[in-house]
């Protein structure tokens, strides 16, 4: 079978759902703030801001916490995105000491827009969509780049200033106050958090997953010392064509992520899914960054809510969906898990009610999850149990 991210890169190559609008080779407008570290040829990486002609306030064009919440379509978020271009400079990922770079960081510390000129090289042309990282418009290397100041965020400031703080800790620590991970993950990819002599840019793609996985691991030492919940629970959330149904389970932390993808392209009907138990997994999962992403914002709502539970996440994407990043399943797990949860006896109630509503049957979900199966065999149930239509949606 075709492995997941084989299948997405075919699935973001035939992305073409909006053109993104004709630029000139010179701009003024304001950044959101937003910038993008490219991971190509690491360390001398394509580093840059993302800038559109709009003047004023454009922070809701990079502020994914606030899409899915505020009701934001699939069109609302692609035109946000495609409206954003992306200037580039090529840059040794460890030379934090050039002006573009210090430019490129007091845009990442900004609590609001900052006002932007760029002169590109060439016409910025082009779109990229991916599963890791939020889409962006054309793109173009750049000539001239001039900003003015903005007003730092005051707990980004502080980070930037302690010299003597673990990356890991400062992470943790914002996040802890609130700040949203879209703004930790931009300010830790362009090498404003760590030791001083550690500090460096980091590619946005590899920079989500490290910020999403710290903050899991944090939260996952919380958890554990919680007591374990009594009953089997199911939250629920639909969005942006994909269905969640995350099963909380009277048993101490595990977890397993399993996504379908049903006829996005054509035909096909794809499973894929991956697993840990009571320890973190130590190689990187073959399901990228989601994987990382999902895991922490279950872990963020037992720690908030001060339980502990086994958790395992079904989602299935339907057609007319378009891979726009990990913010996707962040957000939409975070929405499903501050739904009211509906109870169940055991397993077998809880899956035939996602059943009803799910348009794969759960068997298949079975066939692919290896804890789930192997919680189901636990608890002395067979797969003839869900091929009934109640299981199968």
């Amino acid at each position: 079978m075709i492995g997941k991210g084989a299948y997405l890169r075919q699935l973001t190559a035939s992305t073409m759902p909006m053109q993104s609008v004709a630029m000139d080779k010179e701009i003024s407008g304001s950044s959101p703030p937003s910038v993008f570290i490219g991971s190509w040829n690491y360390p001398h990486v394509y580093a840059g801001p993302l800038v559109t002609p709009v003047h004023g306030d454009t922070t809701v064009m990079d502020a994914p916490e606030c899409w899915i919440s505020g009701n934001k379509t699939q069109e609302e978020i692609i035109g946000y995105r495609l409206g954003l271009v992306r200037g580039k400079r090529m840059i040794d990922a460890a030379d934090l000491g050039t002006h573009f770079v210090e430019q490129l960081q007091d845009i990442s510390l900004s609590a609001a827009s900052v006002e932007s000129e760029v002169a590109f090289s060439s016409r910025p042309a082009g779109t990229m969509f991916s599963e890791e990282h939020t889409p962006f418009g054309p793109s173009a290397e750049i000539e001239r780049f001039e900003t003015t100041s903005g007003r730092w965020n005051r707990d980004l400031e502080s980070v930037f200033y302690d010299t003597d703080l673990p990356a890991a800790e400062a992470v943790v620590d914002l996040h802890k106050k609130g700040v949203p991970i879209s703004h930790i993950q931009k300010a830790f990819s362009v090498g404003t958090m760590g030791r001083g002599k550690f500090r460096h840019l980091v590619p946005t793609r590899w920079s989500i997953t490290a910020c999403d996985s710290t903050i899991a691991d944090r939260l996952l030492n919380e958890v554990k010392k919680n007591t374990v919940i009594d009953t089997w629970r199911v939250h629920e959330f639909s969005s942006l064509h994909n269905n969640y149904a995350v099963i909380l389970m009277p048993t101490g932390w595990q977890y397993e992520w399993s996504e379908a993808f049903l006829r996005v392209l054509g035909n096909e009907e794809l499973v894929f899914s991956d697993h840990e138990g009571h320890k973190k997994k130590t190689e990187y999962s073959p399901l990228g960054g989601c994987y990382y992403s999902c895991k922490m914002a279950v872990l963020e709502a037992l720690a908030r809510q001060k339980e502990q539970a086994g958790s395992i996440i079904l989602r299935e994407a339907h057609k007319g969906y378009i891979p726009m990043g990990v913010f996707n399943v962040r957000e939409n797990v975070r929405n499903a898990m501050n739904q009211p949860a509906l109870e169940f006896e055991d397993i077998r109630s809880a899956l035939s009610h996602i059943g009803s509503s799910f348009a794969l049957p759960v068997r298949r979900f079975i066939e692919e999850g290896e804890l789930l199966r192997t919680t189901i065999r636990e608890r002395q149930c067979t797969l003839s149990d869900f091929s009934g239509r109640g299981a199968m949606g």
